[in-house]
Formats: structure tokens, C-alpha cells, sequence
């Protein structure tokens, strides 16, 4: 649930509150002047972007780099400086959120497949925080999302059978375009398929054994990248830091 309605004693009437907005807000704080900021995808990075663009002196002064297409153009349509990350070095935070995480800030990311370039600019930035509602905070990572992973064409059916070798109890789909016939493409040009299991291995093996087949470019799985989560709900916002 990200959203709430509250009863106000002030108003006598009722609120509804937006945990993602108030999220965005809590953020804000981590910003200052003349940093280099890289920003995902999604409702809260949407609402982030708004407030930034209130704050008209320090907007002029930052620079922004995203890993989301849609991203990009709600910043230039704000008139903010927009850099690419093949020209950066370094990025001061990326914010961005996730279909999970964990004590740990370990965050699994199914949803709009560019986990390869929200990697680059998670390991680009000398700080990356996640942020979002309360429904995304679990004690453990599950398989209710599936991990994706970017793969190389000409390495389709042996990434495809490695996995079923590996994991024989997962299953494992190729994402098809829906508005074309075939399947869809990744912004590198590259395939997309959804692995799902019916209970999700260890992290850490995880991390490296998908990693390590021959043709797969990356996968979902965020492990050890996040140091903070900004985490709205019915008990207000948290900052939280990742558990060692």
C-alpha cells in the first residue's frame, strides 16, 4: 500500500497520504548544491524530481543522470541539466526504488528491465539510496518477483539451459514485446528473460553464479550496493542503513 487515509483532528476531515511523496520529501535532504545526482525510475523518482524543481537555486546547480528513458525526458521537460553516465566519472547519489529489499538494502528490481544501467549508476555513485513505501521493506527476499536478466542474442539457449542446469526447479520466460512480434529488446540492444523460482537461493551464490554464465550481461539482484532506504508509511519516514 502506498497510500493512507488519516483522519485530521485539525481539519475534522480526512487525509490522504501519498507514502511515496512523502518519501520524495524525506530525500530531499541528502542534496546540496552543485552535486551530480542520478535518478531511476518510478512514481517516487517523479515526485523527487517535483520538489527538486521547487528549490529553483539549487536545481540550476545540479546535474542529473538517469538510467530511465522516461527519467530523462520529465527532467528535460523540468529544464534540468542532464548529463549521460559514459561522460561521468562519478555520481554523488543515485536515488531509486525497488520491487524489494531487505534489512541488509539487499533489492530485487523486476519491473522495467534497464537493471543493467541502474547497476552502472548504483556503482557510479558514492551513495546509493533507495526509496519508496513501507509495503517494499521484507525480512527476507522472496520469489514473488523474478529476477532478470539481460542476455547476449547469441547466447540465448546456452544461458537458457545453464540456468535449468543450475536451478532445475525455476522457470524461466523471455520477455516478448508487446507491441511488435518478438521479443523484447533491451536499451543495449540485448534480450530480456524472467527467471522464477519457487524459493530464491542463497544471495550471495546468487549474485555470482548468474553472473558468471557466459552471456549474461547483468541481473536484478542489488546485492550490497544500497547504504540507505528512505522508507515512507503509517508511522511516518525512517532513514535506514544497511545491517552488516
Amino acid at each position: 500500500m502506498d497510500k493512507y487515509i488519516k483522519f485530521s483532528a485539525d481539519t475534522n476531515s480526512f487525509q490522504m497520504i501519498d507514502y511515496k511523496l512523502e518519501a520524495a520529501k524525506a530525500s530531499l535532504k541528502f542534496i546540496k548544491t552543485g552535486q551530480v545526482i542520478g535518478l531511476g525510475a518510478g512514481s517516487t523518482i517523479v515526485h523527487l524530481v517535483n520538489l527538486i524543481s521547487e528549490e529553483e537555486k539549487m536545481a540550476a546547480s545540479l546535474t542529473f543522470v538517469s538510467s530511465s528513458f522516461k527519467t530523462r525526458a520529465y527532467l528535460q521537460e523540468k529544464g534540468l541539466k542532464i548529463e549521460f553516465s559514459a561522460l561521468l566519472e562519478r555520481v554523488d547519489i543515485y536515488f531509486d526504488g525497488c520491487d524489494q529489499f531487505d534489512p541488509a538494502l539487499n533489492a530485487l528490481k523486476s519491473g522495467g528491465g534497464i537493471h543493467t544501467s541502474e547497476k552502472i549508476l548504483a556503482s557510479m555513485a558514492d551513495e546509493f539510496i533507495l526509496i519508496g513505501d513501507e509495503s517494499k521493506m521484507v525480512k527476507k527476499l522472496d520469489h514473488t518477483y523474478p529476477l532478470v536478466i539481460e542476455i547476449l542474442p547469441e547466447a540465448l539457449q546456452v544461458v537458457l539451459g545453464q540456468i535449468k542446469t543450475r536451478y532445475p526447479e525455476a522457470s524461466v520466460q523471455l520477455r516478448m514485446s508487446s507491441q511488435k512480434d518478438g521479443a523484447l529488446i533491451s536499451d543495449h540492444g540485448n534480450l530480456l528473460a524472467d527467471i522464477y523460482f519457487t524459493a530464491l537461493p542463497g544471495l550471495s551464490e546468487l549474485n555470482i553464479a548468474v553472473k558468471m554464465i557466459p552471456g549474461v550481461v547483468e541481473h536484478s539482484l542489488f546485492y550490497g550496493l544500497a547504504s540507505k532506504a528512505v522508507i515512507a508509511g503509517k508511522n511516518g519516514t525512517k532513514v535506514m542503513v544497511a545491517a552488516l
